[in-house]
């Protein structure tokens, strides 16, 4: 989650850490832009922003070859209770812009999973993409991968513990693998190439899904909170509201946030009518920063609706801007969480960068995004570090995320839950969970960095956790 930039004033402790990178800058074989200096930039901005800055941890920079383990040494006490388990993290400017506007990478164009049968399963498939030019679609099966010498079978993969960057390689365009996947009764083998890719906001279109004797049930699929999604979200409301809907499914099952304003949007859409002119959701500094606490209010746009009833589709990979419309909207509208429990991001990134935080780094492009403020609704609820369910005051009807069949498909076991409780007002006795543990929480995390993909790749064994290529 991430709310506009910020550019402050260097604060006091700045001078030191600027006094040890002006000594080290006598050297000639220093890097104004390199790892020292942005270890310097890192210690600086925690001191004054970060969220918890009492609590970080005692380290000294030099003992860390980069920025990044320094930050994330930093940090360290933060990370067992869920409150900064890796969400605080370096990237560049470029790449962050390129995700917050249109979910920009480089890959397949895929995500994926594994079902009880330990089968790999394409979870999700970009329109456009390459898997998608190739006409792979959500629950086809992955058999086999050529990395270039051969196609290697994804139990053979898994027996040698190949790791997820040898497999899928690195964000470079023009990559190649080979994919021997079956859909239906037969079996293609397709070699793809990585290519640079927009996310489209939405996994398919927004559906009505008819009911006899009642108004339709509204679907809407959400992959990230990004700019080109509000006008999606205002043409999918509108469709609603016209048809008469007044219960919805909102499928967040994969989306581990983006942009606060497009959240605020969607709030807006949703609770517009329902809430007009009533806190919706508010952002709290550290006390170094209280003046600069804010919140926002419900308003109504032309196509705001009012729905009554709102069954969300999550799992231990909803995040962040997810979780921020889901505890919004709590107290003015009734809302059941469907499937697994969230991850627990209550808190935000803002996003500093090295060339605006010191005349002397004016040539840098790094930028850190460091967790700045909770999140909280209108009523003042938060800190639901390890999920909204977890937080209490929310009903999880559990399902499992059937990856054998597509989104929107009312047979399709999240989607039939959440239209047995819309239906019959409660958790369906069949139901059943593949609840993820916190430890998979904690791998899930990653995707609430990046909202689509991963901005690096984990050298993990291949296997344990769904990832995005």
């Amino acid at each position: 989650m991430t709310v506009s930039q910020r550019v402050e004033a260097a604060p006091g402790n700045f001078f030191d850490a600027l006094a040890k990178q002006t000594e080290a800058a006598r050297n000639p074989a220093y890097d104004v832009c390199g790892e020292e200096s942005k270890k310097a930039f890192v210690s600086s901005v925690a001191e004054s922003w970060y969220l918890w800055y009492e609590e970080l941890a005692e380290v000294e920079p030099e003992d860390f070859d980069t920025a990044q383990a320094y930050l994330d040494a930093l940090t360290a006490p933060l990370a067992p209770d869920g409150r900064d388990p890796g969400f605080s993290y370096l990237t560049d400017k470029a790449a962050d812009d390129a995700q917050g506007s249109t979910g920009a990478y480089v890959g397949f164009g895929f995500s994926y999973g594994f079902d009880f049968q330990n089968r790999f399963l394409f979870s999700d498939v970009l329109q456009g993409g390459p898997a998608g030019d190739a006409n792979f679609q959500r629950g086809n099966e992955v058999l086999a991968i050529d990395m270039g010498a051969g196609y290697e079978t994804i139990d053979e993969l898994s027996e040698r513990q190949a790791t997820i960057s040898e497999i899928f390689g690195g964000n470079e365009a023009g990559l190649e693998r080979g994919f021997r996947v079956r859909q239906d009764q037969s079996v293609v083998e397709v070699i793809l190439a990585k290519r640079e890719l927009d996310t489209p906001p939405l996994a398919t279109e927004p559906l009505l899904l008819e009911r006899a004797g009642n108004s339709p049930v509204g679907y809407l699929n959400l992959r990230s909170f990004i700019l080109t999604a509000n006008d999606a979200l205002s043409d999918a409301t509108r469709l609603f509201r016209d048809a008469g809907v007044t219960d919805l499914v909102i499928d967040l099952r994969y989306n581990g946030g983006g942009l606060v304003s497009v959240a605020d949007r969607m709030l807006d859409l949703l609770g517009g009518l329902v809430a007009t002119g009533q806190d919706s959701w508010s952002i709290v500094h550290n006390a170094k920063h209280s003046d600069e606490d804010f919140g926002a209010y419900f308003a109504k746009f032309p196509d705001s609706m009012r729905p009554l009833r709102i069954a969300f589709i999550t799992t231990g990979g909803t995040a962040s801007a997810s979780e921020l419309v889901i505890n919004s909207l709590s107290p003015h509208i009734e809302v059941v969480l469907i499937g697994e429990d969230t991850l627990g991001k209550a808190v935000g990134q803002y996003a500093f960068d090295q060339d605006r935080w010191s005349a002397e780094w004016s040539t840098c492009d790094t930028r850190l995004r460091l967790i700045a403020f909770q999140i909280v609704n209108g009523e003042g609820a938060g800190e639901y570090y390890n999920g909204l369910v977890s937080s209490g005051g929310f009903t999880l009807c559990p399902a499992r995320d059937d990856l054998t069949r597509n989104f929107g498909d009312p047979a399709e076991a999240s989607l039939n839950a959440a239209l047995g409780w819309l239906n019959n007002g409660f958790c369906s006795a069949n139901t059943t969970s593949s609840a993820s543990s916190r430890a998979r929480k904690i791998d899930e995390q990653m995707s609430a960095r990046s909202e689509w993909h991963l901005t690096q790749l984990p050298d993990a064994p291949f296997g344990q956790s769904p990832w995005v290529q």
